[in-house]
């Protein structure tokens, strides 16, 4: 990866990229919330905007771009709610100069307000439609969520890059190796659990909500993992709620895919790797201007004595007793 991946993208290039596959831009360029690649709304001549998605250079490779695109494809073809890349010249994957790119349609919505009734219940069923296919096969090429990849590779590469303060370095070791030895301890509780290819980062700024119901964006964090992970996400306040919340989301999901109660041992486990991991993402990123731009407070003496606080409360919530379904024995 170039210490600036994107220093190269300008407006004429995106457009230029665009019109090598036959879209003819008019210039109306709008950039969308992200920071992994650049994604913009692109006007086009006499036709519906499009947003193009640029790749990280670096980030995956064609293979792993064109499994999620083979996935999402599997779903819109299902009739599930995803919006999948286009299919340009028989490739959904594009390439012109330095950089990958797919073109995907416009989709509008909202943020959707999960206290509604019949809001879970309803994003559950969809999830457990793509998960019923997300199991039929596994990925070959695109990597896992487990405890290595998300847990002990980014800690290491934190402390071996030295972006913990040194006065903070030998405690925040010393957390991280308890939480990673709970996120070992909540899987040996859960025992021999399956995995499926997921959404992977399935929070609410990846649903968009209409008055047709939700569809999914963004499936560009695509990876194995348990069930658990697209669900656990979605669920927030006390424990009391978040055990409510989880039994709406199951009744709509099992109605297409059964769900494992062993996985609900899992939930502070994948939260805690998810803390460790998203540290090291913005730091492996932090040579992007967009990100010390962005992420003021990132990198700073009281982020990482911060870390080392949530990382605590982790290790005590990874000993406490699983989520329970309300309102029923599972």
């Amino acid at each position: 990866m170039t210490s600036v991946p994107f220093s190269t993208l300008t407006p004429d290039l995106l457009l230029d990229a665009l019109a090598s596959i036959g879209i003819l831009g008019d210039g109306r360029l709008l950039a969308l919330n992200s920071y992994e690649n650049r994604v913009y709304q692109v006007g086009v001549e006499e036709q519906l905007p499009v947003v193009v998605k640029f790749y990280r250079p670096g980030r995956w490779s064609c293979e792993q771009i064109l499994e999620e695109h083979a996935f999402s494809l599997e779903l819109a073809d299902a009739e599930i709610p995803v919006v999948a890349p286009l299919l340009i010249n028989g490739n959904t994957l594009q390439q012109y100069q330095d950089f990958y790119f797919a073109v995907f349609p416009r989709r509008g919505g909202r943020v959707p307000e999960l206290d509604q009734e019949g809001r879970l219940e309803w994003i559950g069923r969809f999830l457990g439609r793509i998960h019923a296919i997300g199991a039929q096969q596994a990925y070959r090429h695109r990597p896992g969520i487990d405890l290595h990849s998300f847990g002990a590779e980014p800690a290491q590469w934190l402390l071996e890059h030295q972006f913990i303060p040194a006065d903070l370095t030998p405690a925040y070791r010393s957390v991280v190796e308890q939480a990673l030895e709970g996120v070992k301890y909540c899987f040996d509780r859960a025992g021999d659990i399956a995995t499926l290819r997921l959404h992977g980062d399935c929070h609410l700024s990846n649903l968009l909500w209409t008055e047709g119901g939700p569809h999914f964006v963004d499936f560009d964090d695509s990876r194995m993992g348990p069930a658990i992970q697209d669900l656990w996400m979605l669920l927030s306040g006390t424990r009391e709620e978040m055990n409510l919340q989880l039994a709406e989301l199951l009744e709509g999901y099992e109605c297409f895919h059964d769900f494992n109660p062993a996985e609900l041992h899992l939930i502070e486990a994948l939260r805690t790797l998810r803390l460790i991991h998203y540290s090291a993402w913005l730091a492996k990123r932090w040579d992007d201007p967009a990100f010390p731009m962005t992420f003021t407070w990132f990198n700073t003496q009281q982020y990482w004595q911060d870390r080392i606080l949530e990382l605590r409360e982790q290790i005590a919530l990874m000993q406490e007793s699983p989520l329970s379904i309300a309102g029923g024995n599972r």
